[in-house]
């Protein structure tokens, strides 16, 4: 079977990821389209929303029955939610007790302010033009209530390594970023601006919703202090849960702000996200004590950062999901996005798209400038039941585990020039 020019340099793109898992290829190869339900939308939006597989939503499922009271789902096992917090740390290199459950990567980015102080105590963050657009105003009344924030300006689609590194001075507190742009896929070298920013006393803060499940993530090798993710993009999980890690050691000069249900426990309590509130003698019948509860602070980033009750059926969503990634690699989940990614930048290049995702990118975000982008392919693309991220003035195509070739070539043919 001979490949079209598209295919051909697609896969040769794809082919420097594509050998580091050709030694361990997953029982069921790339694309994987009999994991999720069939439609007739080419599906191109997954850096925005991604779709819940079969086997996700069987698991949603069955925790919504054990809800119900259907007698039914009292026999099944219930999730094992301290696992699949271990099998994040895995996707990641973390160790579990380095992780605990959030609301989504904001509220971590938030927890992580403020238990630095931000902003009362003041100080200097450093920030970038490619960080999650929608922490921009956070920052900026940050900077009105008095905290020295320093922006790094995106160049060329990037963030300049130098720019960064002038950016980091001494007295610098916290570096907050993204590790993979929301806007344009771009992808820090988290590894170098940890070093440095140690280097003056700095810690820094990654969102890596972008990155956990879509590339490769070390965050033990990166040296990273604090890192945050939501679950409904390359985790395949849903809205109301996400992830939240704190590097082992960096807590332990850093108040607690957080106080919840999670984060205290009996005094006997094993370890671990079980439930074992803490003792009570203010009721009828409870041991005697000094003050109304006795209790101890749960270890590591869960008694630090651990709060209220979380969306525990999405944690069985996550646990299928958690697993299917492990199989597949991340390495293959990678390469696949690279070889689709390769024949749409020949593809919008031919039609005249400008193209601002930086060259040599690795991430499964690709991104096209185009004044007035929405007003102009809202209609067309509608009509060719493709949907990728529209915006005023660029649009972002996104493709994921399931997304095909046919699904390459009807997105093309649906994008009028330029």
């Amino acid at each position: 079977m001979s490949l079209s020019r598209r295919e051909a340099i697609g896969a040769a793109l794809a082919l420097p990821l594509a050998t580091q898992v050709a030694r361990a290829a997953p029982a069921v190869s790339l694309p994987d389209r009999t994991g999720f339900a069939s439609t007739p939308v080419a599906y191109f939006d997954n850096a925005s929303t991604h779709p819940i597989s079969l086997g996700a939503q069987a698991a949603i499922n069955a925790y919504v029955a054990g809800r119900t009271l259907d007698p039914a789902a009292a026999a099944r096992k219930p999730v094992d939610r301290a696992g699949v917090i271990a099998k994040f740390a895995r996707l990641v290199n973390a160790d579990p007790d380095e992780v605990t459950w959030v609301q989504s990567t904001t509220m971590g980015e938030q927890a992580v302010l403020r238990a630095l102080g931000f902003p009362e105590k003041g100080g200097r963050i450093v920030t970038d033009t490619l960080h999650f657009y929608a922490a921009f105003p956070m920052y900026q009344e940050m900077a009105r209530q008095g905290v020295d924030v320093a922006w790094v300006m995106a160049r060329e689609g990037r963030i300049m390594p130098q720019d960064m590194a002038r950016a980091i001075t001494p007295g610098t507190k916290l570096v907050s970023l993204s590790l993979v742009s929301t806007y344009n896929g771009f992808q820090h070298d988290l590894k170098s601006v940890c070093d440095r920013a140690h280097s003056v006393g700095a810690l820094v803060y990654a969102d890596i919703i972008h990155a956990a499940g879509a590339v490769p993530v070390d965050l033990h090798g990166s040296g990273v202090d604090f890192a945050a993710t939501a679950t409904y993009k390359w985790l395949m999980g849903d809205f109301g849960l996400g992830f939240l890690y704190a590097r082992r050691g960096v807590l332990d000069a850093l108040p607690r702000t957080e106080y919840g249900y999670y984060g205290f426990a009996a005094p006997d309590a094993p370890p671990g996200i079980g439930l074992s509130p803490p003792q009570t003698h203010v009721f009828p019948m409870d041991p005697p004590g000094g003050a109304p509860t006795s209790y101890v602070v749960r270890p590591g980033t869960l008694g630090h950062f651990g709060t209220g009750t979380y969306a525990q059926g999405i944690a069985g969503a996550l646990d299928h999901s958690l697993d299917r990634i492990a199989a597949l690699g991340v390495p293959a989940i990678q390469a696949h996005a690279q070889s689709l990614i390769g024949e749409l930048c020949e593809g919008l290049r031919a039609k005249g798209y400008a193209i601002i995702t930086p060259p040599g990118t690795t991430t499964p975000l690709l991104t096209a400038l185009l004044p007035n982008a929405r007003a102009l392919l809202t209609d067309p693309l509608a009509k060719a039941q493709v949907r990728l991220s529209l915006h005023d003035h660029h649009f972002r195509i996104s493709p994921s585990i399931f997304n095909d070739g046919r699904d390459v070539e009807r997105l093309l043919n649906a994008l009028p020039r330029a």
